[in-house]
């Protein structure tokens, strides 16, 4: 059992300074991992969302998986909530309002590169490649086999290498950048 799930049982059992010592030991990874699926600025938001959640699962974490896994899980479906919301919110406010283009910079860094992958390549490619999971732990977190989160995570390399050779990416449904359709 590694010290983060020990940590996680021990605060099902009440331990508050247990509790303590799993939120800093993997705030880093969480914050991180809803950056890149939501933004940074809202980051901090889904983070404190899925340590509330989490608090509120804990009596029922199992420990048949390590800690990180199950919290990275959580932030998947807080991050996925989020997303739902704001995009009922911008379906209210055209209604409401006049759309407005958005302006194109010029120069585009990584970070904005990997936001426009599909949520579900971006989320494999980040647990994989920037938070060094596993295969099969990014599977677990995304609740999907091993070979969907490879051909998720080879699709977002060749949609990024793509996208940074062609300066015109063309931008999918509400601004998701599509290497190609489908997935598997």
């Amino acid at each position: 059992m590694d010290e983060l799930t020990a940590l996680a049982v021990a605060a099902r059992a009440g331990d508050q300074a247990a509790l303590g010592a799993f939120v800093r030991g993997s705030q880093a990874d969480v914050w991180r991992f809803c950056a890149y699926l939501l933004s940074p600025d809202r980051a901090d938001d889904a983070t404190q969302d899925t340590y509330l959640r989490a608090v509120r699962a804990l009596p029922r974490y199992r420990a048949d998986a390590p800690a990180l896994r199950w919290l990275l899980s959580i932030a998947r479906h807080a991050c996925a909530d989020t997303l739902r919301r704001e995009s009922r919110r911008a379906e209210l406010a055209v209604e409401f309002a006049e759309p407005t283009r958005a302006s194109h910079a010029a120069v585009v860094d990584l970070f904005d590169l990997i936001s426009r992958l599909e949520p579900d390549r971006r989320a494999a490619f980040v647990l994989t490649q920037i938070l060094g999971l596993s295969y099969a732990e990014a599977g677990e977190v995304c609740a999907c086999p091993i070979g969907t989160i490879r051909s998720r995570v080879a699709r977002a390399r060749e949609a990024l290498v793509a996208a940074l050779v062609d300066d015109e990416c063309d931008l999918g449904e509400r601004g998701n950048w599509r290497a190609a359709e489908g997935d598997s």
